[in-house]
């Protein structure tokens, strides 16, 4: 039975730029189906929440302009549970709104905040952390992050130091970094004291509002209690016509980052942040020249480590590529090196600049 002081704060307001140009700004990764499971990234976050928390607890923040897919993918949650953004302005914003708003439902809520577009692979494991970490932030003050125990130095994802014996099972968090140089992360995975921070995190209400209100006071100011939040005709779900005054911050930054009271879950589960190109190629079943196809067929001469993802109807011949990103999807073709492709987010402003926003 899920405690219904349980909650579940989802985060699906984001461009996903990085997945380009398969997420557009009127289709981010977080509603599109990669896997060909029939379920987008969102709809699988919440199947998985479903299962520790009360569906009618559970509430999506994303842009407004989101608003009619959250309905179109998620038919089972009412109105009053989207949140939605009129601007974009990190977690920081997003997830203090959205415990504002929790807590005039419930003053005794203990929140899980997650975001859209992560895969868990070993869900029980997950799930069982997940409620673990509830029951232990509704008995203390602590704000927790999940920690996931690094494979690999990957300098993509930020990092938590962990010190000292653990409190029941979970260890109080020394020091966050945020996406080292190469030559660090590795010195991170052989210390045994690093962990990736996956963005995942779990906190009681009132613990999170309090932290705000002492770390970004201007924050809990224009959006805390008083503050004009109300249900429109057009979108019946909640706007905060407040929302863009607020600073752009992020919650690591604004507030994990300076508290005193923050602690680590640790665990594997199968996790990643399925955030670019290159996650999803190292997710991805590889022939035996290491190249991936998605969606489309395709015939590879001379070529190994590629990726390659066109439409399903369409055949890709490839002939002496090594190590490329082959993507194309309604208007656009897009060609690079794959461990390049954190150049995709200049790609896309470029192309918004020069073109216009058809092709973005």
């Amino acid at each position: 039975m899920t405690n219904k002081d349980n909650y579940c704060v989802i985060m699906g307001g984001g461009i996903g730029s990085r997945f380009w140009p398969f997420s557009r700004k009127t289709l981010p990764k977080q509603f599109l189906d990669f896997f060909g499971t029939g379920r987008s990234l969102l709809q699988q976050t919440v199947d998985r929440f479903k299962k520790v928390i009360p569906t009618e607890n559970i509430l999506i923040v994303t842009n407004a302009m989101y608003a009619d897919l959250v309905k179109e993918q998620l038919p089972e949650l009412s109105d009053g549970q989207i949140l939605l953004e009129p601007a974009r302005r990190n977690t920081a914003p997003c997830i203090a709104w959205a415990a504002y708003h929790i807590r005039a439902l419930n003053p005794k809520a203990n929140i899980v905040v997650a975001p859209s577009d992560h895969l868990i692979l070993k869900e029980d494991e997950f799930l069982a952390a997940i409620e673990k970490g509830l029951d232990f932030v509704g008995r203390t003050d602590k704000l927790l992050t999940l920690g996931i125990k690094p494979n690999r130095p990957e300098t993509g994802y930020g990092y938590v130091q962990i010190e000292g014996a653990p409190d029941e099972g979970f260890y109080k968090v020394k020091t966050f970094t945020e996406k080292p140089e190469l030559e660090l992360a590795k010195k991170f995975v052989e210390s045994g004291e690093y962990y990736w921070n996956s963005g995942l995190f779990m906190w009681n209400v009132n613990t999170i509002i309090k932290a705000v209100e002492l770390l970004l006071p201007d924050l809990a100011s224009t959006l805390g209690p008083g503050k004009e939040v109300y249900g429109t005709e057009r979108e019946k779900a909640f706007i905060d016509e407040n929302f863009p005054l607020c600073a752009n911050v992020s919650i690591d930054f604004g507030v994990m980052e300076k508290a005193d009271n923050v602690h680590v879950s640790l665990g594997d589960f199968g996790w990643s942040d399925l955030g670019t190109w290159g996650s999803l190629y190292d997710l991805s079943d590889k022939n035996e020249e290491g190249n991936v196809t998605l969606k489309c067929q395709s015939i590879f001469y001379n070529s190994k480590n590629n990726m390659v993802t066109l439409p399903e109807e369409k055949l890709v011949v490839i002939d002496g590529l090594e190590g490329y990103l082959v993507a194309e999807s309604d208007n656009v073709l897009l060609i690079c090196k794959k461990d390049e492709e954190h150049a995709i987010r200049k790609y896309v402003n470029d192309a918004q600049i020069k073109l216009g926003e058809d092709f973005v």
